[in-house]
């Protein structure tokens, strides 16, 4: 149980520093407008598969959390989704994370 809520905080706690500390204002700005848009929205998503794979130890976990978090964030970019939402789904997409890795082991 205790390995179990390890690796929960763990999920949260990279998913807080890849969402803010290593966003940045650059991340933040770009991914919203700009000719690379795109190209940027994608970097920050795959800030956050890295972390999920690190932290998981799962690089399919990592890439599913890589599409979900861009399209997440793609959705708030268009302005179909407010910020509230946005979190939230991020973490909803972390608790999965959890119990798909759970259950691998």
């Amino acid at each position: 149980m205790e390995s179990i809520l390890m690796l929960a905080v763990l999920l949260l706690g990279a998913h807080w520093v890849c969402d803010y500390p290593l966003q940045g204002d650059f991340l933040a700005t770009a991914k919203q407008n700009g000719p690379l848009r795109f190209y940027h929205l994608c970097a920050h998503a795959g800030i956050h598969g890295t972390a999920v794979a690190l932290v998981t130890g799962n690089v399919w976990l990592g890439l599913a959390e890589w599409l979900a978090h861009t399209i997440i964030d793609e959705l708030k970019v268009r302005g179909r989704s407010t910020f509230a939402l946005d979190q939230t789904l991020h973490i909803v997409c972390k608790a999965v994370w959890l119990l798909i890795a759970v259950g691998a082991a």
